[in-house]
C-alpha cells in the first residue's frame, strides 16, 4: 500500500477528479445561465446552512421577495415584478449556489476518505488540497461578486463577474490534468522536441479568450455592434477608447466586444496551424495529430456560434451554447497540451 501511495496509476482517484471537473464544468454553464437570465443578485444574503433550503411556504417567498425589493436591480430594472416572475430568477440564483455547495461536499468526503485509504499518490496530494483550497476561494469571490451588485449596480461589476469565471477555470483545468496525471501514473521521460510551446500557447490563449467572453457578458457587450465583422458599418468601432486603460478594457462595451472579436481571430489561427502542422508532422503519434484536428475543429464551431450570437442579439439558447463549447474547448486545450506533455 506504501507503494502504491508514492508511485503508479490511481485509476479511482482519477475518476473522481474527472466528475469533479464535470461538476464545475455544470457550475460554469449554470453561472452563465444565471447572468443571462438575470438572476445574479435575486438572493441578496449569504446563508451557507440555512440557505440550503428554499422559501417553503408563501410567507418565505414573501420574505425573500421583500429582501429583493430593497436592492436597485429591483428598484431600476424589476420595478413592478410579480412574486412568479421574481422566483423564476430565484431558482436560477438558488440552483448555482445548491451546486456550488455540493461540488464541496462531493470534493472534500471522497478527498477524506481517499487519504484515509492512502490512495493518493504522494505526488497528488498537495495538488488537491490546493484544488479545495482554490474552491474554498472561488464561494469567497462569488459572495464578493454578488455584493457589488446589491448597492448602486444594477448587476454585478463586469471585473468582478470575470475573476469568478477565471477562478472557476482554473479550477476546472487543474481538475483535468491532475486527473489525467492520476489516471496515467508518473511522468516517463520524454523529448524536448514533443513538447512545443504551442501546446501551452493555445491552451492559455483559449482561457484568456473565455475571459474575455466574460467582460462582454459583464457589459452586455454583445448587445451591441451585431454586424460581424463591420462594428456599425466600420473595421473599428470609433467608441474603442474611452478614456484610460481600466475604463477602457473593463467597461467599454465597443472595446470589450472588439478585444474578444480580435482573440478569436488569433485563436482560430492558431488551432489551425498547431493541427495542420501536427497532421504533417512525421513523429507525432497520430492520436496526437488527430487530437489537434479536433481541437481546431471545435474553436471553428465556437467561433461560429460566437458569431451567430452576436448577430441574433444574444437570444438565450444560441448564448448557453457558446458558453458550454467554451468549456469544452478548454477541456480539450488542456487535454492536449498534458498530451503533448507525455507524448
Amino acid at each position: 500500500m506504501t507503494s502504491f501511495l508514492k508511485s503508479g496509476p490511481a485509476r479511482p482517484v482519477a475518476i473522481w477528479l474527472f466528475i469533479m471537473a464535470v461538476m464545475v464544468f455544470a457550475m460554469v454553464v449554470l453561472g452563465g445561465s444565471t447572468r443571462l437570465t438575470n438572476s445574479g443578485v435575486s438572493i441578496t444574503q449569504w446563508e451557507l446552512l440555512s440557505g440550503t433550503l428554499p422559501p417553503l411556504n408563501h410567507d418565505q417567498w414573501q420574505a425573500e421577495f421583500d429582501h429583493y425589493k430593497q436592492i436597485p436591480q429591483y428598484r431600476l430594472m424589476n420595478q413592478g415584478m410579480t412574486l412568479d416572475g421574481f422566483k423564476y430568477i430565484f431558482w436560477w440564483e438558488w440552483s448555482h449556489r445548491l451546486l456550488g455547495r455540493l461540488v464541496g461536499v462531493a470534493f472534500a468526503l471522497p478527498f477524506a476518505f481517499f487519504l484515509w485509504k492512502r490512495m493518493i499518490p504522494a505526488r497528488l496530494i498537495w495538488r488537491c488540497v490546493g484544488l479545495f483550497a482554490l474552491g474554498g476561494l472561488q464561494g469567497v469571490v462569488g459572495i464578493w461578486m454578488v455584493m457589488s451588485g446589491l448597492v448602486n449596480r444594477t448587476e454585478v461589476a463586469p471585473e468582478r463577474l470575470t475573476l469568478h469565471l477565471g477562478l472557476a477555470l482554473v479550477v476546472f483545468c487543474l481538475l483535468i490534468w491532475t486527473g489525467l496525471e492520476a489516471w496515467a501514473g508518473p511522468k516517463r521521460p520524454y523529448e524536448r522536441k514533443l513538447w512545443p510551446a504551442a501546446a501551452l500557447g493555445l491552451m492559455a490563449l483559449v482561457f484568456l479568450q473565455i475571459l474575455l467572453g466574460g467582460l462582454v457578458a459583464g457589459n452586455r457587450a454583445g448587445l451591441i455592434y451585431n454586424d460581424w465583422p463591420f462594428f456599425g458599418g466600420r473595421l473599428w468601432p470609433s467608441d474603442y477608447w474611452t478614456g484610460g486603460l481600466r475604463a477602457t478594457f473593463l467597461h467599454s462595451l465597443a472595446a470589450v466586444q472588439a478585444n474578444h472579436r480580435v482573440v478569436a481571430y488569433v485563436l482560430l489561427l492558431l488551432a489551425w496551424t498547431v493541427a495542420v502542422r501536427a497532421l504533417r508532422s512525421h513523429y507525432l503519434p497520430r492520436t496526437l495529430a488527430s487530437l489537434a484536428l479536433v481541437l481546431a475543429l471545435l474553436v471553428t464551431v465556437q467561433a461560429g456560434l460566437g458569431i451567430g450570437t452576436l448577430m441574433m442579439q444574444v437570444p438565450l439558447g444560441m448564448a448557453l451554447a457558446h458558453q458550454l463549447t467554451a468549456a469544452v474547448v478548454l477541456a480539450m486545450a488542456v487535454g492536449f497540451a498534458w498530451r503533448m506533455r507525455r507524448a
